[in-house]
């Protein structure tokens, strides 16, 4: 099985943008699957990404529409893997530690709302943070991931 997944998180964006479509058609309308790991805001963003095999989860700046749409929390078979997706909240110091307490025999754990990336192994399961795709960045840097299923699970992030 081999399969590449884009993954996004904390658009926090209100309509579809130029700026994002531009995003899609670059970096993610060649991939297998989306996940976008919460933080969306607007249900058009979810239309949008779910022309594609898509799965999301809300994170805690998603309005009401969004949350009837979407858990706040999953879990995507793929094949052999697992992925926990999630969104994740409070304060950045110590969120790594507050995701991985909500799964449990996963491969990879998906998550947002720090608007950092992240992405290394821990305990034999791949810890994954996209960062922020075009929300604030307070080091002014914006970026995507892209998830690599094979023999191996790889993660890489994309700077903007």
């Amino acid at each position: 099985m081999k399969m590449k997944i884009g993954v996004i998180s904390d658009t926090h964006l209100g309509r579809v943008t130029r700026e994002f479509e531009q995003i899609y058609d670059r970096y993610l309308s060649d991939k297998d699957l989306i996940l976008h790991a919460g933080d969306i805001t607007s249900t058009v963003i979810v239309d949008f990404l779910s022309r594609k095999d898509f799965h999301g989860v809300y994170g805690n700046m998603d309005p009401y529409d969004v949350r009837d749409m979407l858990p706040d929390k999953k879990v995507i078979e793929l094949g052999p893997y697992r992925l926990g997706l999630i969104h994740g909240g409070g304060p950045s110091a110590g969120l790594e530690g507050r995701v991985w307490s909500e799964f449990q025999n996963v491969d990879v754990i998906v998550y947002g709302h720090s608007h950092k990336a992240v992405n290394h192994v821990r305990e034999g399961v791949l810890v994954f943070n996209p960062g922020t795709a075009s929300g604030f960045s307070s080091s002014g840097i914006h970026s995507i991931g892209i998830l690599e299923l094979g023999d191996t699970i790889q993660g890489e992030i994309v700077t903007l």
